[in-house]
């Protein structure tokens, strides 16, 4: 099941918002070493490490939602929540320093 995030940012600017939060998730959670790699302009795939395991997932950049999918075998659908969870926190905190005119002057850009 995809999990959506509302925002009412342009595109380009969710995209940017998006790469923030899993640089964040990504610094957070090194241990799971969490990757993303960029397919299309509005499509990334995601993966993290887990016990010796590999979970893939994506992220899509939709017109008002930042989407999250995770394909998490059944012995780690804990670990599915606690992500997408954490994630979506990230995405929520980069959203609204995008809005307040901070995303510019981020590391990263």
């Amino acid at each position: 099941m995809k999990h959506q995030i509302a925002h009412d940012l342009e595109d380009d600017v969710a995209k940017q918002v998006a790469v923030r939060a899993f640089e964040s998730y990504q610094q957070r959670f090194s241990n799971y070493h969490p990757k993303m790699a960029w397919v299309s302009d509005r499509d990334a795939r995601i993966e993290f490490s887990v016990k010796g395991m590999k979970l893939h997932g994506s992220i899509g950049i939709l017109p008002r939602a930042i989407e999250l999918d995770l394909d998490v075998p059944f012995v780690f659908r804990i670990f599915k929540g606690k992500a997408i969870e954490v994630i979506e926190r990230e995405v929520r905190n980069w959203i609204a320093k995008a809005k307040r005119g901070e995303l510019a002057g981020a590391a990263g850009t």
